[in-house]
């Protein structure tokens, strides 16, 4: 989908870009063949052109931050596949809703192919190296919660990667609720033991885990962990009705 965008290039808004889809060109090679076909100025032609051209060198270069800062924030996700060989999927469990007020206790990053837990007393100050590793982030309602909660406790952290946060496209297809929820409805399950369990419930296994209780803390993980891993298969389930969605948008 990408290679289908042009709302990063300026002067180019949605309207400009569906138009752009319904004259039959869609990616910036098929711009650049067919671009007398597009019914657009030649100025404007000329400055999509030149966007083309540094999208795709950019895009070349693995030039997240370019793709990050150009792209409008809710349109992140069609980066993804693109920027899918360096992406981590993030969820946090926090002593409450205040960043100001209450503390992260557990950090759960998945690269897609190994799930990491970083646990405040333990070992949580790692997470500053390790988001450094990856180019695309993707989170359920990340934007509000898990990105700024974290950087309350670690503004060293950057955070200038691409990052997709389902709860928005998702919403565009249908699915509102919490991540639980959309879960249920896309059919996915939860192992016997964490089926059920919802946030204030890892707050409370945290306080049991403080008092000593070595159990709740595995159990919490094991529920982290169910977070991290289940929104690599929502995206994966979702990703090609988003695009569809999308370019069904410029269909008269």
């Amino acid at each position: 989908m990408l290679t289908n965008t042009y709302i990063h290039i300026q002067g180019v808004g949605k309207t400009l870009e569906q138009k752009i889809w319904a004259s039959g060109v869609q990616n910036w090679k098929n711009f650049r063949e067919m671009q007398e076909n597009i019914p657009i100025s030649p100025a404007k032609k000329t400055r999509i052109l030149k966007g083309i051209k540094e999208s795709s060198e950019r895009l070349k270069a693995r030039d997240y931050c370019y793709f990050s800062q150009k792209l409008p924030s809710a349109e992140h996700w069609r980066t993804y596949p693109k920027f899918s060989d360096s992406m981590a999927f993030v969820d946090i469990e926090t002593t409450g809703l205040s960043p100001n007020r209450d503390c992260i206790t557990v950090v759960g990053i998945y690269d897609g192919k190994e799930a990491k837990t970083f646990v405040k007393g333990i070992n949580l100050d790692e997470i500053v190296d390790e988001f450094a590793k990856y180019r695309l982030l993707v989170s359920f309602n990340g934007a509000r919660f898990d990105l700024p909660f974290i950087k309350a406790e670690y503004p060293e952290i950057e955070f200038d990667q691409l990052h997709i946060d389902l709860m928005y496209p998702l919403r565009r297809l249908g699915y509102r609720g919490g991540l639980k929820n959309i879960e249920k409805l896309l059919g996915i399950t939860r192992s016997e033991s964490t089926d059920g369990m919802s946030g204030f419930e890892a707050v409370r296994l945290w306080k049991k885990y403080e008092k000593g209780d070595r159990k709740a803390l595995e159990l919490l993980l094991e529920y982290n962990k169910e977070d991290i891993v289940n929104l690599k298969t929502i995206i994966e389930m979702t990703y090609p009705y988003m695009v569809k969605k999308t370019l069904e948008t410029c269909k008269p």
